[in-house]
């Protein structure tokens, strides 16, 4: 794709320009050949410019359809990126890596339950997040092995506690150990 770039700055390619908060954004689409491939490539280049110092960035995007336009090129690789993230919290935090299983339907299994987690926790977290956009996956374990600790240690009382001590309890425990803390009030006095 050697000069490229010097083609990509012809008017013919260019497809799309945008500016918002002193950021222009270029986009341009054109189909190219490369002399390490034998087809011909649809290219799609992002150009963000800053108007006040005029530093730039670029993304370059390929795909091998031609007739696909420069909007779904750039909505795939939107989507992609998504998976990656969805494969990245599956590792992180359900167990994907972790798990030892060898036999077919055992990896499939981890593997479905590992990504529903992933699913679930994110639907989990929305109403947290209401209160603190930064909450994260970690405080939401964190609040839920919390509820269950104080859940365990309430069942050895002898006798329960009224229901406001109870709540105000779980409240305190579920705290413990998050990083991104989402405030409730108190229920007791």
């Amino acid at each position: 794709m050697s000069g490229m770039c010097c083609r990509f700055a012809d008017a013919e390619y260019l497809k799309k320009t945008s500016s918002e908060d002193n950021l222009r954004t270029d986009i341009s689409q054109g189909k190219f050949y490369n002399q390490e491939f034998a087809f011909a490539l649809n290219v799609v280049i992002i150009l963000k410019t800053n108007l006040g110092t005029h530093a730039q960035a670029h993304v370059i995007l390929f795909s091998t359809d031609l007739e696909q336009t420069y909007e779904k090129i750039i909505r795939f690789y939107s989507l992609r990126f998504q998976i990656e993230f969805n494969f990245r919290d599956a590792k992180q935090y359900w167990g994907l890596e972790d798990f030892m299983n060898v036999k077919e339907a055992a990896v499939t299994n981890a593997a479905n339950l590992s990504f529903f987690m992933v699913n679930f926790s994110y639907a989990l977290l929305q109403p947290f997040r209401q209160q603190n956009p930064d909450y994260s996956i970690l405080d939401l374990k964190s609040h839920y092995r919390g509820c269950r600790y104080a859940s365990e240690t309430i069942k050895m009382l002898p006798q329960k506690p009224d229901a406001i001590l109870l709540a105000d309890i779980f409240q305190q425990i579920a705290r413990l150990g998050a990083i991104h803390q989402t405030f409730q009030p108190s229920a007791s006095p």
